[in-house]
């Protein structure tokens, strides 16, 4: 290796700038610095050009040799300068004059390696893409001209945009391999930024010519239909939908939809018949609520009060609705997550359904308004009695003529708000048939794990149900599905007592009905007597809408006598006034007697008279708990008709089975029963009263026993009890369900004692106090224990079924 010659140069200092070797440039001459490196450039005209980076000077510095002196265009004087090498910076020397003397050490560029050729020619294109993209034709062409790869990497010196830092690092980078990947990394770095720059403004160029497209196909959109003399103001409806979408907050599926139907109206001619039914697709889509709730106001005590206030009575199942409300409370502000582990959050609000259970008239879909009333909710009835339609759930199919959404759907619209409580009012009362079935559509409503993306027909868009509270309400459960009735939570309403129906009266109806006939709280006085008489001998009940068809009978007619005597006190002349005369009139017993006529139930509608073959039963209807009379008797009998047995009042299959179940028990217990052989040669008939009523179920077991065994033994039953179970052929008495119902009813109509299974002692904890204590209660496993409580010894009474002039049913009003 040839040894180097350290040389002494004076320095010209670079303040704002770096060249490298191959480079020729004018420097003016503006500092002292600059001028002394001038003046002791001697007759060789060589200084090193060294430049300065925060406050320092670089390590490697490039000799030059000064070609020409002259001045800038503004009378500065100047140089100009080729670079020529890379020195190495040393230590400062004597020299002549006032300039910077230092020894430079003159530097060698590295031998090319294998891989110096292809990062030339990597760094070739790269260069020349990005001069293309910026437009520098001529450096392109200075490019072709540079052959040797250090002077190909020295070229990016010339970028403007290349930082002085990196001008300097590239100067101080000896190995030419290593010189050639940096810049070819610097200029891949450039190339990019610049790409993604022309990306985003050719977006932006495009959107903004999209925009004025738009805006010009919609200008020339309007005249021409102002030309065919159509209507201008479809250019406003469509702005208007589209208004009304952005200040909705709509989900994304939701708004794609409804821009892409904007969009279809906009392009549709209203001569086109579609034109109409897009628009009402749209009228109904932009009346949903979209992002609108209420917040819940879940004060446990505040609602407690509410229930109370507006119910007297049911205190089981106020209770189980503050828990439930309870329940939501602790799950949203704990942020508990949905049960199918989709969003938390309160998100999803407890699953709860509650199916209110009850005979009518018992408040079930008051108590549905006080839950709303209670949460701060809006409330919507959905009445589906007699519904047969699955499209009045999910709504019709855009196809169809005169097609609609659905009735959940509407009711959001009704609501005003995603989170309002749905009450399904007689959820047991929906049918099926050719069109459909209803309930099966009513699965997806009342499932949580589901109904958070509810599709109606007519919409065709997902609709988020799962924050709407859903109470149902039903008079009986045999009429609902399976399915259906697994989602939901059972609450049953049994009914009144009399003495709850008298504290209703009192304190709900009286008030509303008094200024349902226009008279003032002052002007009559319903003593507790006449109500006691309404209750007892006009009503029989579950509920109390006969009870209030009543007392309004007797408001009227109290009304009635305050504006004819009015009338008659009243000055031809003198103007009207709603304000009261004279003392309140006293509404009595005997006032009750002469506005409602003769009592339209008695307490002895139950069999009184101890017959033989007729025992009072018991059952539930969808009006409530009902006593039964059941009636047998038996006839002569020829060939096949020996021993059979016919039963009537339109029974089902199950109670005509226990019928027959009570027949055979009776013949494989005759000896036991003290029955005579001959006694079975007869045709036995048990009718159940109230013929035109369906009526099937097990319960009528042992009545139907009872009633058979007396009228064989001869021994009359104790028309003071009533009684409800399944037998079996054994004589095993089976739980029933209904037995709070049953045992109301049987306190209604003056029974004092009462037979139910043994199984079914746990549900009277159910039962009101009142009623217990003055009902005795038997309850037995077998039908020998119902015997011996029920019949008589034979003298008790005349024998011959059917005898007894009451045995009538006894019907609920």
């Amino acid at each position: 290796m040839a040894e180097t010659t350290i040389r002494s140069l004076p320095i010209l200092p670079l303040p704002a700038g770096v060249v490298l070797p191959g480079m020729v440039v004018t420097i003016g001459l503006e500092s002292d610095e600059a001028r002394a490196a001038l003046d002791a450039a001697g007759p060789e005209r060589t200084v090193v050009l060294v430049p300065r980076v925060h406050d320092r000077f670089a390590a490697v510095g490039v000799i030059a040799r000064i070609e020409d002196e002259g001045q800038l265009p503004d009378g500065n004087p100047a140089i100009v300068i080729r670079a020529e090498q890379r020195a190495s910076i040393g230590s400062g020397t004597p020299g002549t004059g006032s300039a910077l003397w230092v020894g430079v050490e003159p530097l060698e560029e590295s031998a090319p390696t294998e891989r110096t050729d292809a990062l030339a020619a990597e760094y070739r294109a790269a260069a020349r893409s990005l001069l293309e993209r910026l437009g520098g034709r001529r450096f392109g062409g200075m490019l072709r001209d540079v052959e040797s790869p250090g002077a190909l990497a020295d070229t990016a010196g010339w970028w403007p945009d290349l930082s002085v830092e990196r001008k300097v690092e590239l100067l101080e980078t000896l190995d030419v391999d290593e010189r050639l990947e940096k810049v070819t990394a610097w200029t891949k770095e450039a190339l990019a930024e610049h790409e993604l720059a022309d990306k985003i403004r050719h977006d932006v160029s495009d959107g903004m010519e999209q925009q004025q497209r738009e805006f010009l196909l919609r200008q020339q959109l309007a005249a021409i239909r102002k030309e065919l003399g159509e209507d201008g103001d479809e250019a406003d409806a469509v702005e208007q939908y589209r208004e009304k979408l952005a200040g909705r907050a709509v989900p994304d599926g939701p708004r794609v939809a409804i821009e892409r139907e904007i969009a279809k109206l906009e392009r549709t001619s209203p001569q086109n018949q579609e034109h109409g039914w897009i628009r009402a697709w749209l009228d109904t889509v932009t009346e949903i609520p979209w992002g609108e709730r209420t917040e819940d106001d879940v004060d446990l005590g505040r609602a407690r009060a509410v229930l109370d206030a507006d119910h007297t009575g049911l205190d089981d199942v106020k209770a189980r609705i503050v828990e439930d409300l309870a329940v939501r409370r602790l799950r949203a502000e704990r942020a508990v997550p949905a049960d199918d582990g989709a969003a938390p959050a309160g998100g999803r609000p407890s699953p709860t359904i509650l199916l209110l259970v009850g005979p009518p008239g018992v408040g079930k879909t008051s108590l549905g308004a006080s839950v709303a009333r209670a949460l701060g909710r809006s409330f919507v009835r959905v009445a589906l009695g007699g519904v047969r339609d699955e499209a009045e759930i999910r709504g019709h199919r855009r196809t169809y003529v005169g097609a609609k959404e659905g009735r959940i759907a509407r009711a959001l619209v009704d609501a005003g708000t995603f989170n309002p409580v749905f009450l399904l009012d007689e959820i047991d009362k929906v049918g099926a048939d050719w069109r459909g079935d209803p309930s099966a559509a009513l699965l997806e409503v009342l499932d949580p794990a589901q109904n958070h993306t509810f599709r109606d027909h007519y919409l065709e868009i997902e609709l988020d149900l799962s924050e709407v509270l859903f109470i149902a309400t039903a008079n009986q459960l045999d009429t609902i599905p399976g399915p259906l009735l697994d989602r939901m939570e059972i609450i049953q309403l049994d009914g009144y007592t009399e003495a709850e129906k008298v504290a209703i009266a009192r304190e709900h109806l009286l008030p509303r009905l008094t200024e349902r006939t226009g008279l003032h709280p002052d002007e009559v006085n319903v003593t507790e007597d006449a109500l006691a008489l309404v209750v007892a001998d006009y009503t029989r009940e579950a509920g109390v809408r006969g009870l209030e068809r009543q007392l309004g009978k007797v408001l009227r007619k109290a009304a009635t006598a305050i504006a004819t005597a009015q009338d008659d006190d009243r000055p031809t002349d003198a103007a009207g006034s709603d304000q009261p005369a004279g003392p309140a009139a006293v509404i009595d017993a005997d006032t009750v007697r002469a506005a409602l006529g003769r009592p339209r139930f008695r307490h002895d509608e139950a069999n009184r008279t101890p017959t033989t073959g007729v025992v009072n039963g018991l059952a539930v209807t969808g009006a409530g708990g009902d006593v039964l009379i059941v009636e047998a008797t038996a006839m002569d009998g020829d060939g096949p008709e020996k021993g059979s047995l016919l039963l009537t009042g339109q029974l089902g299959d199950v109670m005509s089975e226990s019928g027959q179940i009570a027949l055979s028990f009776i013949r494989s217990q005759r000896e036991a029963l003290g029955i005579e052989p001959e006694a079975f040669a007869r045709r036995f008939h048990v009718h159940f009263p109230a013929g035109a009523v369906p009526k099937d179920g097990p319960s009528a077991g042992v009545t139907m026993t009872t009633a058979l065994v007396s009228l064989l033994t001869g021994r009359p039953v104790d028309p003071h009890v009533g009684m409800t179970g399944e037998v079996t052929l054994q004589g095993n008495v089976l739980p029933i369900g209904g037995v709070k119902q049953k045992l109301l009813a049987a306190h209604r109509a003056g029974l004092t004692d009462v037979v139910i299974p043994l199984a079914n002692e746990p549900d009277l904890d159910d039962l009101p106090e009142a009623v217990r204590a003055e009902l005795r209660i038997h309850p037995v496993a077998h039908v020998r224990d119902v015997l011996a409580l029920a019949l008589l010894e034979a003298a008790a009474a005349p024998t011959g079924a059917g005898s007894h002039p009451d045995a009538t049913h006894v019907t609920a009003a």
